[in-house]
């Protein structure tokens, strides 16, 4: 316990380096669940009003604070190197990433994801390329992989495009095709085919939003 509160201290310092609004929005968020939690303990009985009160507090502080700690994230990394690949390797449940799969001397890049979806190319950098790279790839694979579905993604904020910060609920969004024992089956398949991949690799959101830029000349 003494160490998760020394990581949510830390997490939190490092929050309110980048986000100046955060400690307004955890103290609004920690007297609303004082007030839920209260009045819904009043229901019950007296004795359950201050536990029901910490409780929802508790709860409300900290779902806003990993919301802001989310966004903060998305917005420190967005633009680098590797964004998405960071932003799909954190994604929970039986999802398979394979950063890299394509990369150009542009550093546009393709990233593979396997889930009960099929198979989801996801492609960051400048989108006509990017687009070129995702339909090579995806000839490729459909002469491998058969009657697995195969979708396409480009990250971006342009029209056809799928911003940062949606780019999981995009993915957890898709139609499930596939059964649980055949998306482990379909990895080993892929795998032998990748090449290391010159994706940078423990992205540091916080280190890249406080990194100062060189002053005009």
């Amino acid at each position: 316990m003494k160490e998760k509160f020394r990581q949510f201290g830390e997490a939190f310092r490092q929050l309110r380096s980048v986000d100046d609004r955060i400690v307004v929005y955890l103290t609004a968020a920690g007297l609303l669940g004082l007030l839920v939690g209260a009045g819904l303990g009043s229901l019950i009985t007296i004795w359950a009003m201050p536990v029901f009160a910490l409780l929802f507090a508790w709860i409300a502080v900290m779902t806003v604070f990993n919301r802001r700690l989310q966004k903060a994230q998305y917005r420190a990394i967005e633009g680098h190197v590797g964004a998405a690949a960071a932003v799909l390797e954190s994604m929970r449940g039986q999802w398979f990433v394979s950063p890299g799969v394509v990369v150009n001397a542009k550093q546009d890049m393709v990233h593979r994801v396997l889930g009960r979806c099929g198979i989801v190319l996801v492609g960051e950098g400048a989108p006509q390329r990017v687009r070129g790279l995702l339909a090579k790839e995806r000839k490729r694979l459909d002469r491998l992989v058969g009657e697995v579905p195969v979708t396409t993604l480009v990250v971006g904020d342009g029209d056809d495009e799928v911003p940062l910060k949606k780019l999981q609920s995009k993915l957890t969004k898709l139609p499930r095709k596939l059964k649980k024992t055949e998306v482990p089956k379909l990895e080993r398949k892929l795998k032998p085919l990748d090449r290391t991949p010159p994706v940078p690799k423990g992205i540091d959101p916080f280190a890249a939003a406080n990194r100062k830029r060189p002053k005009p000349r």
